[in-house]
């Protein structure tokens, strides 16, 4: 006869690996997603394009930030109780979330700026970010300068061709979190400091 403890074990180790096998079912499942974002960019004007007095680049730029990522969302999309507000964006346009003491599932967002210079292959600037608090939401439209100022150490940016490209993670509730993004190509800085 198995004491208590003996069966106490036995039925924990069963329960355990039974769970493990359906996160790994869940999470395998969420691999049939195929999702079809689209993202697109705007570069509506140019600030400020200047040399700083320690001989850095810096460039002030005016965007128009359209997406559609609600293909992201899934059932294993991570569900997070939050108080407060969720801001998407910066600036004059944004989305707002007020939704107290209720569950919301969550994307990061961000747009980034990315160039070659003879020093490195690739410089990415982070310009704007934010967060997706629903399926909902995921379908956005921002008009905002860059959050985070754009400047390249050195001063390489004029005529420099750039990319800027829309990142985004996704929380899973099980499996490996999942990164991805969109690449626009054909973006171009002025040949002289405004």
């Amino acid at each position: 006869m198995h004491s208590f403890g003996y069966r106490a074990n036995a039925l924990l180790t069963f329960a355990v690996t039974i769970l493990a096998v359906m996160c790994a079912m869940a999470s395998f499942s969420d691999n049939l997603n195929n999702p079809s974002p689209t993202a697109e960019v705007k570069v509506l004007s140019i600030n400020w394009f200047q040399r700083q007095p320690n001989g850095n680049d810096e460039v002030s730029v005016t965007l128009n930030i359209s997406s559609n990522l609600q293909s992201m969302f899934t059932w294993n999309t991570k569900q997070d109780a939050f108080n407060g507000f969720f801001l998407v964006g910066s600036g004059s346009s944004y989305c707002r979330k007020d939704d107290r003491n209720s569950a919301s599932q969550k994307v990061f967002v961000f747009l980034a700026a990315e160039y070659a210079t003879p020093m490195n292959s690739l410089n990415q600037v982070s310009l704007w970010d934010g967060i997706i608090p629903s399926k909902e939401q995921a379908k956005f439209w921002v008009h905002t300068t860059n959050k985070y100022r754009f400047i390249d150490q050195g001063n390489n940016l004029r005529g420099k061709e750039f990319n800027l490209t829309l990142h985004w993670h996704v929380m899973p509730k099980t499996g490996k979190m999942f990164a991805d993004k969109i690449v626009m190509t054909g973006y171009r800085l002025p040949d002289e400091y405004r």
